[in-house]
C-alpha cells in the first residue's frame, strides 16, 4: 500500500517542443497518475498530458496523436480499481512555411 501512495504523490507530467521553421514545429507531451476505486489522482493522465501542452501556449496546437497505456479494451474497469495509467499525445503547432 506505501508503494501506491508513494507512486500516487510523484504523479507527473512532462512536455518536449522542437520547432521545424521559424513559425511552427512538433511537441510531445506526457502524463501518467494513479488511479484508486476510480479516483484518479490528481487527475486523469490524459488530462495532464493536455494541460502540459495548453500552458505551452503554442500557437495552432493540433494533436496527432493520442495514447493511454495500459488499455484493456472492455476489461479496463479492472484498472479503475486500482492502477497507473500513462498518456503521451503529440502533434503539430505553428503556422508552416508556404514559401516555395
Amino acid at each position: 500500500m506505501s508503494v501506491v501512495l508513494a507512486l500516487s504523490l510523484g504523479a507527473c507530467g512532462s512536455l518536449s517542443i522542437e520547432r521545424r521553421t521559424e513559425t511552427s514545429g512538433t511537441f510531445e507531451s506526457t502524463g501518467w497518475a494513479v488511479t484508486i476505486f476510480s479516483i484518479d489522482i490528481p487527475k486523469s493522465s490524459k488530462d495532464i498530458a493536455r494541460e502540459n501542452a495548453s500552458d505551452s501556449r503554442l500557437t495552432n496546437l493540433r494533436i496527432d496523436v493520442n495514447r493511454t497505456t495500459p488499455y484493456l479494451g472492455w476489461f479496463d474497469w479492472l484498472l479503475d480499481i486500482v492502477g497507473v495509467r500513462y498518456t503521451k499525445i503529440s502533434g503539430t503547432w505553428g503556422f508552416p512555411d508556404e514559401k516555395k
